[in-house]
């Protein structure tokens, strides 16, 4: 459909699709039901923007945080699209003269919150506003198998009763087949055509180093990246705004951001942070969900995150821009116990169970000395073709291994003694301590420390010794029952390797980062004129601080790269640099031109391969 190619390019500025973008926006222009499952960055919005664009009538997009829908409009408003947003930041003549407007046909936009829609009479205004299209975005929100449920998400089947002809889209960065096949069924999409991308995202290094001074650590990373924006994402709101504290100390651009601010400050600082006056926030993971601030250069987890789908999806808050993000998780075996202790609070038992499965897989991922780029594929149903990524600390710098034969075969067969003597599977916990010979009250009832295994594991330290439990779990050897209690149960695989005493090699724990690294490879960098870079940002920012707009509303940094490495000097040299449409060229083109010109007077062109 030629007329999607040339309002890509005319609106927006770019020339190509992305995946799956085309066949996404033809589905729904067809009036299929669509599932479109994209990773962050994989540029989700504009499957719904183009397709607005193009049909008659109004589309309307469900959309969960406030921040999310002003950034949107904005950025939609200054590509030239008739958007508009209502929700309780508005006042009442505000609010009321976009009703009027919706009701006159003045938009082909409106985001709105899910709980809006269902207030009373708002079935009549979609009904009489000429909806032709219902956009869900952040669907994972429907699920409870999801890692940000929210029930008011289960109201909007209702739109399907209310709406019955209307194409309904529903679009998410992360969600596994079970999460997917929820959102279906709550939705009550119908035959919807499904879309899965790769969750790849090439531009991002992971690492995960062992918390060790975490303040010390933090402050070395950032020293090395003052001009870039970045998010720390904390486990509690205490430990957020001590690290800003500590930072700002020093002399850093940062803040807090977390549910116990008061309303005001949380918006100025988040604000503050997409404006680029603030460089660094320090959140809790109330921060984030939908924030498309497109040039986040890095984030850090200054704690373990709760799933491997939160943690996903933070990390991809960094280098949505295409460009090079950089991801370092700061792990700490102290922090399993944390997060142990906050799932004590649950008190439903299949939300335990599925909080206390996800832990384990966050474990598995944070200790894995596989590929971290693979492991986070395969828990989404992807498998990585490659054998090294080139792009995370495993490859980059593969750990050391060791004959763990003795240690698993003695950690194995305290596993099947207990079970043989009490017919009862016991938690890691408490093998370790029949392992290294604890005095413990349920050791003498139960009768442990009459084991073989009794005090046979005294080389090693409990945190030691729980290291060696959870690889023998990421290897398969033991399971891990599903019910109230995570007990420990010796598989048929674990029982061959015990009885025909099979070497089995383990994994040394982490090592604190040397002073000299491998080079993690980083992708998606446009090599540019890094001086000229530095002026075009500072012009975006003057520009956008006098609209009172986040600088990427003006343009983002590939486009300012881009112009960084091409020089244009006039609007036609501006032809061609991606995220300028018409619009933006028409408004902004001279003055970055301009901007470029004056350069070249005092400075001559880089050369680039």
């Amino acid at each position: 459909m030629a007329q999607l190619s040339n309002l890509l390019k005319i609106t927006f500025g770019y020339s190509t699709f992305r995946p799956l973008q085309r066949e996404i926006c033809e589905a729904s222009l067809a009036g299929r039901d669509v599932f479109a499952l994209l990773p962050t960055g994989g540029g989700k919005s504009l499957c719904f923007q183009l397709p607005a664009l193009v049909r008659p009538g109004l589309t309307v997009v469900v959309s969960p945080l406030i921040a999310l829908m002003k950034d949107q409009v904005d950025a939609l408003q200054a590509s030239g699209v008739a958007a508009t947003f209502l929700n309780s930041t508005l006042g009442a003549d505000e609010a009321r003269a976009r009703l009027r407007g919706l009701h006159r046909g003045e938009y082909k936009l409106l985001y709105v919150a899910p709980e809006r829609l269902m207030l009373e009479g708002w079935v009549e205004n979609l009904k009489k506003w000429q909806v032709t299209a219902l956009a869900i975005d952040e669907a994972h929100c429907v699920s409870e198998w999801g890692h940000d449920f929210r029930p008011e998400y289960r109201q909007l089947a209702k739109l399907r009763v209310a709406l019955p002809e209307v194409p309904m889209m529903a679009l998410t960065a992360t969600a596994t087949g079970r999460v997917k096949q929820d959102i279906i069924t709550h939705l009550k999409l119908r035959e919807p055509t499904v879309f899965v991308a790769s969750f790849n995202r090439p531009n991002l290094t992971y690492r995960v180093v062992p918390k060790d001074q975490p303040a010390k650590q933090i402050i070395d990373f950032v020293k090395k990246r003052e001009s870039e924006s970045g998010i720390i994402y904390c486990a509690s709101r205490a430990t957020a705004e001590r690290v800003a504290e500590a930072l700002a100390g020093r002399g850093f651009s940062a803040k807090a951001y977390h549910a116990g601010l008061e309303a005001g400050a949380r918006a100025r600082n988040q604000e503050s942070f997409l404006r680029d006056d603030t460089r660094i926030i320090c959140a809790t993971i109330a921060f984030g969900m939908g924030i498309n601030k497109p040039n986040v250069r890095w984030v850090i987890h200054h704690d373990l995150p709760k799933n491997i789908e939160g943690y996903y999806q933070e990390t991809g808050r960094a280098g949505r821009d295409g460009l090079p993000g950089d991801c370092l998780l700061l792990f700490s075996p102290g922090d399993i116990a944390k997060q142990t202790h906050f799932l004590d609070e649950i008190t439903n038992p299949q939300e335990l169970q599925i909080a206390r499965a996800q832990l384990r897989q966050i474990v598995h991922y944070a200790e894995s000395s596989a590929c971290r780029r693979a492991e986070l594929l395969a828990y989404f149903g992807e498998k990585y073709p490659l054998d090294n990524c080139a792009g995370c600390d495993n490859c980059a710098e593969p750990r050391e291994t060791y004959d763990g034969t003795i240690v698993a075969q003695k950690f194995l067969s305290c596993v099947y003694r207990i079970s043989q003597n009490a017919r009862f599977g016991v938690g890691i916990n408490h093998v370790i301590e029949v392992l290294t010979g604890a005095d413990t009250e349920k050791i003498r009832r139960w009768g442990h420390d009459q084991l073989t295994t009794f005090g046979i594991g005294g080389e090693l330290s409990r945190p030691e010794w729980a290291a060696v439990g959870r690889e023998l779990i990421r290897l398969g050897f033991l399971g891990v029952a599903a019910g109230e209690f995570a007990t420990l149960e010796l598989n048929a695989g674990g029982l061959a390797v015990l009885k025909a005493r099979t070497p089995i090699t383990l994994t040394k724990p982490m090592d604190l980062p040397k002073a000299k690294r491998a080079a993690v490879r980083r992708e998606g960098d446009i090599a540019c004129d890094e001086i000229l870079f530095a002026r075009l940002r500072a012009l975006r920012k003057e520009i956008a601080d006098e609209r009172r707009v986040p600088a990427y509303i003006v343009f983002g940094d590939t486009t300012l790269r881009a112009m960084a490495r091409h020089y244009p000097k006039t609007l036609e040299e501006m032809e061609g640099i991606p995220g300028i449409g018409e619009k933006k060229r028409a408004e902004f083109g001279e003055t970055f031109a301009a901007e470029i010109a004056d350069y070249l007077k005092t400075s001559s062109r880089v050369a680039f391969d």
